[in-house]
């Protein structure tokens, strides 16, 4: 039992103690890497763990020499890609079974009904958006396969959604991840992102409300 929580808690807090794991485990931190964030992105039952700061910290790593940025950012990129795709068709085969059963508690459903929320005002970005969004990140795969999203529409959602998600998070981190600036507010530069990435949709929603009112 105390193993299982150790292991619980390395993979929880990774994300601050990855220089550790680097220095302890050199190039099998990709595959550490690559199962954490296919376990975040991949499983419904597993949202709380690191996204966007892992992502932030490997990026650091990189830029300090540590990791490979190349093996690392592609380690990164299909790791999300892989999680989506597992994720989406367990939602598309066997989701409405998983919900309604009494025996998996570990899926809320209030996290369900805040995914279900976000595809009602943003459709399928909602898997763009998703990725800068904990646990709607983990279940908006889920519940595009839930509602039967047809999957190359979800593909290319999912494509899009990573390719910004990983090089965002992780070239901030090559860049600037020595700036304590920056390594202190990542949370805010990101949904200062997600509000710049919006305001294409909003004036063009703005202006088509003008134009049916002049109409």
């Amino acid at each position: 039992m105390d193993a299982l929580i150790q292991v619980f808690e390395f993979c929880l807090h990774i994300d601050r103690h990855l220089e550790s794991v680097v220095r302890q485990y050199h190039t099998a931190t990709y595959g550490i890497l690559f199962l954490i964030v296919f376990m975040e992105t991949g499983l419904v039952v597993t949202p709380f763990l690191p996204g966007d700061s892992l992502l932030f910290a490997a990026g650091t790593l990189a830029g300090k020499g540590m990791l490979d940025i190349r093996t690392l950012y592609l380690t990164l990129l299909v790791a999300p890609l892989v999680g989506d795709n597992v994720n989406y068709w367990v939602g598309r085969l066997i989701g409405h079974r998983i919900v309604h059963s009494k025996r998996i508690r570990l899926i809320r459903k209030e996290h369900i009904e805040k995914t279900h929320a976000f595809f009602e005002k943003y459709g399928g970005k909602t898997l763009v958006i998703a990725r800068f969004v904990p646990i709607v990140r983990t279940m908006a795969p889920f519940v595009a396969g839930l509602g039967a999203m047809t999957y190359p529409r979800f593909l290319m959602f999912s494509v899009l959604g990573a390719f910004l998600w990983v090089t965002i998070c992780t070239l901030a981190g090559y860049y600037f991840g020595s700036i304590p600036l920056i390594k202190e507010n990542f949370s805010i530069a990101i949904l200062t992102i997600i509000a710049l990435s919006l305001l294409p949709a909003l004036i063009e929603y703005v202006r088509h409300k003008r134009q049916v009112r002049v109409g």
